[in-house]
């Protein structure tokens, strides 16, 4: 059985990060080893939370693992609670030599940076990222990344632009999410070297905290499957659709039901 290791936070109330990412790529079958980089009592969409920073055990616990000759097949990220743990996972691969590191550069949506991140976060995120085989940015991540400002309905020519500026901070390939052209919502992937894709399929009018998280767990495990990139993508795309469709709009703060849906995760793999 393949592990991932996955660093990111741990939200007690509220669907996403860690209450998302091991119960999904479990349902995957792969192993799943967790650094959790802070513990919330609720995510960020809530009213006001508390936060423990974990910044102090992260290396660690990766020290034990390496001490005990521990096994990776890929380490991925998503919340980081400051600048310097970005800097720790990219000490965190130097245990793990030629472990791939797929890094959703969580740090806003909305063409905004997220509540509590210093505005020297982007530059962090963005030397972590150049460390990736794959990164999985948002639009208003991408923008942060490479410096530009958040592009409204940007057309194809300017995401053509935006994915080769992303691949030239160093990643290997890109996953652009949350592309909307009328009612339809896509990704664009792209490869260094290669002309980029773009994937589209028709919105589902939902708004639920954690669908990123879904997202980025669904094809990082479909990657470690040996799917490719492009039909990584798409399975997740539609794996979230699908956890959208079934889900309760009074329950928004609260997440997808993505439980319920997790069946028909391994039955489409």
């Amino acid at each position: 059985m393949k592990r991932l290791a996955t660093v990111q936070d741990l939200s007690c109330l509220g669907k996403c990060s860690l209450t998302v990412a091991l119960p999904v790529i479990s349902a995957m079958g792969i192993e799943c080893a967790v650094l959790p980089t802070a513990v919330l009592s609720t995510h960020t969409g809530f009213p006001g939370n508390t936060c423990l920073d974990l910044s102090g055990e992260l290396l660690p616990m990766a020290r034990h693992w390496h001490s005990l000759g521990v096994h990776l097949d890929g380490i991925s990220t998503g919340y980081l609670a400051n600048a310097a743990q970005c800097q720790q996972v990219a000490e965190l691969l130097s245990l793990f030599p030629g472990v791939p590191l797929f890094v959703d550069p969580v740090m806003g949506d909305n063409g905004k940076l997220y509540r509590g991140m210093a505005p020297e976060f982007p530059r962090a995120m963005a030397r972590l990222c150049a460390r990736a085989s794959v990164i999985l940015p948002n639009l208003t991540e991408a923008a942060l990344l490479i410096g530009r400002p958040y592009p409204n309905s940007p057309d194809q020519g300017q995401l053509e632009a935006i994915l080769e500026e992303l691949l030239a901070l160093g990643c290997d390939s890109v996953v652009l999410t949350g592309l909307e052209q009328g009612d339809l919502i896509g990704v664009a992937v792209q490869t260094r070297g290669q002309a980029p894709a773009f994937h589209f399929a028709p919105r589902v009018p939902k708004s639920f905290h954690g669908t990123g998280d879904i997202f980025s767990a669904v094809t990082v495990g479909s990657l470690l499957r040996g799917f490719g990139l492009s039909a990584a993508a798409q399975a997740a795309a539609s794996f979230v659709a699908t956890c959208l469709q079934a889900a309760d709009p009074t329950q928004e703060p609260y997440g997808v039901p993505f439980e319920t849906c997790l069946p028909l995760l391994w039955k489409g793999l």
